[in-house]
């Protein structure tokens, strides 16, 4: 048990949350993030559906990683995650329909995330299976996490609303203030997803 929650384990698994973060830091699936987040709910369900495949095409390729040939290995790689892809996304389509609707094919795309296919060539197809698990769990939430922070602010300061439910009471708006639409258009996301990059490289240096 001691192994399995070693200190480099633990790493592996922290590290896609801060200092390693595959948006702010690897500045990868970045089209995503700007598509999804301009309300809470898609973004969070984005964020849980690409940790699952992640965490799990991580898993099953470096369960069988020793027996796929090296010149289909991509191949095989893009079949796993298809596969759990459809899945996650008749899952969706079964239980919060209206969401799926709302990612309409970004939920499909998953397959061609630079995230997902980074980690299975530079750690599944290296790695034991935990090890692996866990770097895909960790990757998948840090995220999830830069979508939340980018759909919250996008949602409350774009309409008023947290998982489209209205927090700003009338009183707010009597005095003179208004929703700002251009928080739900894509360059504002890329514009906050900036500041949150912005931010996050300056904390770090600070701590450093």
């Amino acid at each position: 048990m001691g192994k399995l929650f070693s200190k480099e384990n633990q790493e592996v698994f922290s590290n896609p949350l801060n200092l390693n973060n595959p948006v702010v830091v690897q500045v990868l699936g970045i089209c995503s993030a700007l598509a999804v987040t301009s309300q809470l709910k898609p973004a969070i369900v984005m964020g849980l559906s690409v940790t699952v495949i992640t965490a799990f095409s991580n898993l099953i390729i470096s369960l069988i990683r020793k027996t796929i040939p090296n010149r289909i290995r991509i191949i095989v790689q893009l079949v796993v995650v298809a596969a759990l892809v459809t899945i996650v996304s008749m899952i969706l389509k079964a239980y919060v329909y209206d969401v799926s609707v709302m990612l309409s094919v970004y939920v499909g795309l998953i397959i061609t995330n630079c995230i997902l296919m980074g980690r299975l060539e530079a750690f599944a197809m290296q790695n034991g299976p935990w090890e692996s698990f866990l770097d895909g769990i960790g990757n998948g939430i840090g995220y999830a996490i830069i979508l939340v922070v980018v759909g919250f602010a996008r949602e409350l300061l774009g309409a008023g609303s947290i998982l489209g439910f209205k927090v700003l009471p009338q009183a707010v708006y009597d005095l003179g203030y208004m929703d700002n639409g251009m928080m739900t258009m894509p360059a504002m996301a890329l514009i906050l997803l900036g500041c949150v990059i912005w931010a996050h490289r300056a904390y770090n240096e600070e701590k450093k």
